[in-house]
């Protein structure tokens, strides 16, 4: 499995953000959910928090700090998945947060005024989230070894 890379959450997050622009803009979407409800942004935090915690932990595991427990392989795979799919949760959210925002930004209705709080919110959990899985990501990895190497040709 390869690492994340910053430029797929990117592109995912410019396609979410223009689809949220489009849905918006193009028919009377938002007043139909209006207001928007704080459930994404809580839900979102709760992720990012819930896997901030898994890195820390899993990072120390597999480091193996006095006082951790070891840690089975088949769960770093399943932290691994977990973290890839979440990364891009996290760039869809923060895309179509990022791409809403914009628009109620430039819409001059009371109704859309009140609803920027919820959608900078939500666009910062998003981002936290993306935080969140990289660090559970990189913490999956095993580090190097440098007693690994064979002393004679310098390999592992």
């Amino acid at each position: 499995m390869r690492p994340t890379s910053a430029s797929t959450l990117v592109v995912v997050a410019l396609a979410a953000a223009a689809t949220a622009w489009l849905l918006i803009s193009m028919s009377d979407l938002f007043y139909r959910i209006s207001p928007l409800p704080w459930t994404g942004a809580g839900v979102l935090a709760v992720l990012a928090i819930a896997e901030a915690y898994l890195a820390q932990n899993t990072s120390a595991r597999i480091a193996r700090k006095p006082g951790s427990l070891p840690v089975h392989a088949l769960s770093i795979a399943r932290f691994a998945a977990l973290a890839k799919a979440s990364s891009l949760v996290g760039a869809l959210s923060a895309g179509f947060s990022a791409g809403l925002l914009l628009w109620l930004a430039l819409e001059p209705t009371d109704e859309a005024a009140s609803s920027v709080p919820v959608a900078a919110t939500t666009l910062v959990a998003a981002v936290a989230l993306i935080a969140a899985a990289l660090w559970l990501e990189r913490s999956c990895r095993v580090p190097d070894r440098p007693d690994d190497e064979s002393p004679e040709t310098g390999r592992r």
